[in-house]
């Protein structure tokens, strides 16, 4: 009886239709907990949350307000989205209204015309300061609407520590937490032309009056890292704001958003954002070059003496 019943078990594991025990079963896809002191970032804020889960995977400074350069330009881009205007309108190129145009370089010819789905893509992929600030301008009820908007769609979101002045993220009174940004990005999953224009590469624009063409290419060069998953995101720099990157993407076999504030260099954000991946996969991570840790540390103390 013994041995008939053996027969039958091991034709049953060929064929497919044995049922695995339930401890084998119980041992996919629990996630494995990272130790955060194995990991050292440069910058002065960040945060990483499992969107699966919203649990917080890492954390650090993730309360603290601070500007957030041109990641201002991800809120307007979704205001221009609510509105829900013409995306074939041509709209004129401006400066108006924002003080802190005045002096600020740009390929983009002011009074040359762009629709406004190619001006919603210069914004998000290439940062471009004058397509963000002529979308503003063209909102329903005019430049202080928008702002105004701006600013209500960070309450809806809880984004209780957030302020917006104007819509490109020149003003360092425009300012964030990493926290709050962190729910900017998981509302933008809801917003599936948000993710098609931050993420993409390069684009030839084509403006009017006078008819002209621009090259814009992606201020964020993971997205062209073939080992990278990138479905959204921003860059920012200012001097007061440091170099910023929020992301939506995937990690160790999950949705993660990612927020990185106030990291020193031209490439140091990019830089955490892979440190970060690879202590969230591996357990461990390459550690940040002496000067960023130096510029971290230097701008922390700075914010302890203005806080005394």
């Amino acid at each position: 009886m013994k041995t008939s019943l053996s027969i039958l078990s091991l034709l049953l594991l060929l064929t497919g239709t044995a049922t695995l025990p339930s401890t084998a079963a119980a041992q996919s896809p629990a996630q494995v907990q990272r130790d955060p002191s194995k990991l050292h970032l440069a910058s002065g804020s960040a945060l990483l949350i499992d969107l699966n889960t919203n649990q917080e995977l890492y954390s650090n400074h993730a309360d603290r307000v601070v500007p957030i350069a041109s990641v201002t330009k991800l809120m307007t881009a979704m205001v221009v989205l609510d509105a829900k205007q013409p995306m074939d309108e041509m709209l004129t190129m401006t400066i108006a209204n924002n003080p802190e145009m005045k002096g600020v370089y740009s390929r983009v010819r002011l009074g040359s015309q762009l629709d406004r789905r190619e001006t919603l893509l210069i914004t998000l992929m290439s940062s471009e300061n004058r397509a963000a600030n002529t979308l503003a301008n063209h909102y329903p009820g005019g430049y202080p609407a928008f702002i105004k908007a701006m600013n209500a769609k960070a309450r809806s979101l809880g984004m209780a520590h957030t302020r917006y002045v104007e819509p490109t993220g020149l003003s360092t009174q425009n300012v964030s937490t990493a926290r709050d940004l962190a729910k900017l990005l998981m509302a933008s999953r809801k917003y599936p032309m948000l993710s098609e224009l931050s993420t993409t590469r390069e684009k030839t624009v084509a403006f009017r009056k006078p008819n002209y063409t621009l090259g814009f290419r992606n201020t964020d060069h993971l997205v062209n890292k073939s080992n990278w998953d990138i479905k959204l995101t921003k860059t920012g720099f200012t001097n007061e704001a440091g170099h910023c990157l929020v992301l939506l993407t995937r990690m160790d076999n999950r949705p993660v958003a990612m927020v990185i504030l106030d990291a020193f260099g031209k490439y140091t954000h990019f830089a955490d954002a892979s440190r970060m991946r690879q202590w969230l996969e591996t357990g461990a991570a390459k550690p940040a070059p002496a000067v960023a840790m130096q510029y971290k540390a230097e701008r922390q103390n700075k914010g302890r003496l203005a806080a005394e």
